[in-house]
């Protein structure tokens, strides 16, 4: 039956001719993997019940039961079995969301890294990302979380630039109890967090000599101590890199450890800036134009000949993103169906246009 039907939940007695329960849960879990099975056993024996647990049993309940015992564990059985449906689902949607396939652009270069993100991103290897701020290097770096085997781990993601040195190396290794004036307690780092999934170190061109020191210890032995510690630890984790920094530069001017660079730099993939993908940022504008409407409510058919004219026009220094940001405010500004150049507001401050004049100023 559970071979040919869905159940949401297996009720199995030990002992019944032919085959006992040990073997018919062995056989559940062989084509129902995630089908929660409660064993029924009138022995009472620890090592049925390990056994049981072993074969992937959610759990089990001895003869004489009482019938409000039995259905705390169903109820339990079937949250659990929710739990791990909903999870699965989630995951799916980050699969899909995060997918080569979903990438936009007929631009060389932006094929040629997410060709080569594709080959990589079931294996371990170190991953670093060049581009300018706002060109889709986190979206890139998830993608090769999310389409590894890593994918149902963590995926811990570290700002580099936001935080000074002290800072940054108790946020990446942790930190034990008393280990500088306000250590109040013993903290996990970032690596110890993303163990057996992915951490994603962006603008790592901004970090100190001495924390580039301790990162590269971990790239080549995957130890580390926490700050204040002597505890080694050991940590499986995958390393993503991003920076908008000329490394090569940084290692000429010895603001970067050329040693870890060559360890950063074993899969290296580009994203050039939007004003090198021209062709490119009309699929941008109207991929955010029909999520963007969508979930403002309102029915934009698309953009006029001029305001395409002038996104192209247009240098981004922000990219993607900034981009992205002017086809919001251009659905908000619209009340038609064809977002036009004063929708877009390009080449103003659009805030500074919206700002509300002081009741009290003078008009001279």
């Amino acid at each position: 039956l559970v071979s040919k039907d869905s159940f949401d939940l297996a009720l199995v007695d030990l002992s019944m001719p032919g085959m006992n329960g040990l073997e018919v849960l062995a056989a559940i879990k062989d084509s129902r993997p995630n089908l929660p099975v409660i064993m029924i056993t009138a022995y009472g024996s620890t090592q049925t019940a390990v056994d049981a647990l072993r074969l992937g049993a959610y759990d089990y309940i001895a003869k004489p039961f009482d019938l409000d015992e039995l259905q705390l564990v169903v109820e339990r059985a079937l949250e659990h079995r929710r739990i791990i449906d909903e999870n699965r689902f989630l995951m799916d949607e980050l699969r899909s969301n995060y997918g080569f396939d979903n990438f936009i652009g007929s631009n060389p270069d932006v094929q040629k890294a997410y060709v080569m993100a594709a080959q990589v991103a079931r294996s371990t290897a170190t991953v670093l990302i060049l581009g300018e701020t706002g060109v889709g290097k986190e979206y890139l770096a998830r993608t090769l979380h999310y389409q590894s085997d890593r994918a149902g781990r963590p995926f811990v993601k570290v700002n580099c630039s936001a935080l000074p040195e002290n800072l940054l190396e108790s946020e990446l290794f942790g930190h034990e109890k008393g280990a500088f004036t306000n250590a109040v307690a013993r903290r996990i780092g970032r690596f110890e967090a993303a163990h057996t999934g992915t951490i994603f170190l962006d603008e790592i061109g901004d970090i100190t000599p001495s924390v580039q020191t301790k990162l590269l210890r971990v790239l080549q032995e995957k130890q580390f101590e926490r700050v204040g510690g002597s505890e080694t630890l050991t940590v499986d984790v995958r390393v993503i890199a991003a920076t908008n920094r000329d490394l090569a530069k940084a290692i000429e001017q010895k603001e970067f450890r050329d040693d870890l660079y060559y360890r950063l730099n074993v899969i290296t993939l580009r994203l050039p800036p939007l004003r090198e993908r021209v062709d490119d940022i009309e699929l941008f504008a109207h991929h955010f134009l029909s999520t963007i409407a969508g979930d403002a409510g309102k029915r934009i058919k698309g953009f006029s000949t001029e305001a395409l004219d002038q996104m192209r026009a247009q240098s981004w220094p922000g990219n993607v993103r900034e981009l992205r940001n002017a086809v919001e405010r251009a659905v908000l500004l619209c009340n038609g169906d064809i977002i036009k150049p004063e929708h877009l507001m390009l080449g103003v401050d659009a805030s500074a246009e919206q700002r509300p004049r002081p009741s009290n100023q003078r008009m001279d």
